[in-house]
Parts: C-alpha cells; sequence; structure tokens
C-alpha cells in the first residue's frame, strides 16, 4: 500500500558522462546538477513503483532542491528519498544526496501518479496537433 515513510536509496559512480562540462551546465569536471536531478527523481520513482498497480506509474512534476557541495569523477553519490506527503494523485518526497564525504543536495521532489497509456495517448496527440 502507498503510504508515507516509503524510503528510496540509489548509489551511483560519477564518471565523465555526468560532468557539468559534459553536460553543458557548467565548464568543470564535477557532478552536474542535472545529474545529481536525474538520480533523485529516479530514487523517488522507484522507491514507489511496486506500490502502484499495474499499468500506473509516476511523473516528475516539480523539483526544489539546493545543490550545495561539488563532487569529483570517480567519486560515489548515494541519493536517499523519502515520501513525506500523499494529496491524492500527487506525491512529495525530501531528498538528500551525498557524496563519500558530506551531504552534496537536499530538498524536495514531486511526482504524479499517472495512468500509463492514456499519458502516452495525450502525449502523441501534440504530433497530430502540431500537423494541424
Amino acid at each position: 500500500m502507498l503510504e508515507t515513510g516509503i524510503i528510496g536509496k540509489e548509489e551511483m559512480l560519477v564518471t565523465d558522462a555526468d560532468t557539468a562540462k559534459a553536460l553543458g551546465s557548467g565548464g568543470l569536471n564535477v557532478f552536474a546538477t542535472p545529474a545529481m536531478i536525474a538520480l533523485s527523481e529516479k530514487t523517488a520513482l522507484t522507491s514507489i513503483l511496486e506500490y502502484l498497480p499495474e499499468g500506473q506509474s509516476t511523473v516528475g512534476t516539480k523539483v526544489d532542491m539546493s545543490h550545495i557541495a561539488a563532487t569529483p569523477v570517480g567519486m560515489k553519490v548515494r541519493c536517499e528519498t523519502e515520501l513525506i506527503e500523499i494529496d491524492r494523485r500527487r506525491l512529495v518526497f525530501s531528498v538528500n544526496v551525498y557524496d563519500e564525504v558530506e551531504k552534496i543536495a537536499e530538498g524536495t521532489h514531486e511526482r504524479f501518479i499517472v495512468d500509463n497509456a492514456k499519458f502516452q495517448t495525450k502525449a502523441d496527440a501534440k504530433i497530430d496537433a502540431k500537423a494541424e
């Protein structure tokens, strides 16, 4: 059952592909904010998937994060999320990200529960609307 208190944990090794320089968000070879956001979203998503009915998933709708310390290539980062609020189909997660030395990011992330088929159909309809 989907309820507050569900914890998520994901870990990754920072590679050259995850740097601000590689992702175009900066000019340095440190863990990029966009990569940190992607890890945060993945951690929140995977933490609650098993609690959703078949045919449903969640999509990210809001991110409010502070990236407070740099992490070099070759260091591991760990993301921890906790589901702290459920408002019908809106889910709110607290997020904390750590490297091997210190906390590097903190904030919140919101996701919205969707029916996969309906959501994809609505998104794909934009192609037809664009052609008109």
